[in-house]
């Protein structure tokens, strides 16, 4: 059941927040509605991604850092079996 849980929070439907621009240095501004569900505080790091050059993605670098030490334990306990 955990890998249906994890796959069903992070393959939900896509929300639409709204717009934003890109201002003079740079620096954009995440909508109020997607930082509050989204849990994002002032200091959270956040991992850039792309694919092509089109779409653009924003990741909590914490929820990617859990997942992979889960990965991790997870292939160790292969190992040892």
């Amino acid at each position: 059941m955990e890998n249906f849980y994890h796959r069903k929070r992070f393959m939900g439907r896509p929300k639409f927040w709204g717009t934003t621009s890109v201002g003079e240095r740079g620096q954009i501004v995440i909508p109020a509605g997607a930082r509050k569900f989204l849990k994002l505080k002032k200091g959270d790091k956040l991992l850039v991604i792309s694919k092509g050059d089109k779409l653009l993605g924003l990741l909590k670098a914490k929820e990617i850092s859990n997942f992979l030490k889960k990965w991790l334990a997870k292939l160790e306990n292969l190992k040892e079996e």
